[in-house]
């Protein structure tokens, strides 16, 4: 009527040992998995900053099509965009690694690159269209600082969301140890982080509404936004 307590006992131990076996085979897949994904990741990273210098090279010693350059230049702030969101899930998923951080900082550079070179296309072709720069903390943040950081994030993609390809949206890790980024604060004046750079003009410290900040970005003037230029001196080439 009853089973024996011995088999009990030995049917209990194999269901354990084949779900400690099974736990540890979805283990090895799902760390297979987020390294080939951190893999291709890396190689594209790769393609893109290769990509994105020769644009600069192109815009700078090329007469260029500005139809053409707006289009591909949004296309392509859309997809660095995209890739921006996928990393950070990354870095949520997993532990800040060597690795994890030097894939940032290639992105950042990538990112930064861009930047200028947007500068450059809506100088040259006297585009409207705005570039928003969120300078964010990235190495060990307090839980303070996550939680400001995540309500204006949430804030920035609202934006994005609401405009389109009007707004260039570009987060930049401002304590990753790259110097073109800590001469482009200083350069700034980004001393608080969070800080949203609008259009070279405007600069956001901390905590700001989806209200204030569209304000701010529409009040800011839409054209010829130099980047270390002479006072009064448009400028149609970014030197990198």
């Amino acid at each position: 009527m009853f089973d024996n307590p011995k088999h009990v006992f030995w049917q209990a131990f194999v269901a354990a040992v084949i779900v400690f076996v099974f736990g540890i085979w979805m283990g090895f897949l799902l760390e297979n998995y987020r390294t080939s994904q951190a893999g291709i990741a890396y190689s594209r990273s790769e393609v893109d900053l290769t990509d994105v210098r020769l644009q600069s090279e192109i815009y700078r010693h090329q007469e260029i099509d500005c139809s053409t350059s707006v289009r591909e230049n949004v296309l392509f702030a859309d997809r660095i965009y995209e890739e921006a969101k996928t990393l950070d899930q990354q870095k949520q998923a997993n532990q800040l690694t060597d690795d994890i951080v030097y894939q940032h900082k290639k992105y950042d550079l990538l990112r930064t690159i861009f930047w200028l070179n947007s500068i450059s296309i809506r100088n040259a072709c006297n585009s409207s269209y705005h570039t928003i720069v969120y300078f964010y903390q990235y190495q060990n943040p307090d839980l303070d600082k996550k939680a400001e950081q995540g309500v204006v994030s949430n804030v920035l993609k609202d934006l994005k969301e609401k405009y389109g390809n009007q707004v260039l949206l570009i987060p930049l890790a401002a304590d990753n140890n790259l110097t073109s980024i800590t001469l482009l604060r200083s350069y700034y004046h980004i001393n608080t982080l969070p800080t949203v750079l609008i259009d070279e003009k405007v600069a956001v410290e901390g905590l700001v509404t989806l209200d204030d900040l569209e304000k701010k970005m529409l009040a800011a003037p839409s054209q010829k936004r130099d980047l270390f230029a002479k006072k009064d001196e448009p400028v149609f080439d970014v030197p990198l």
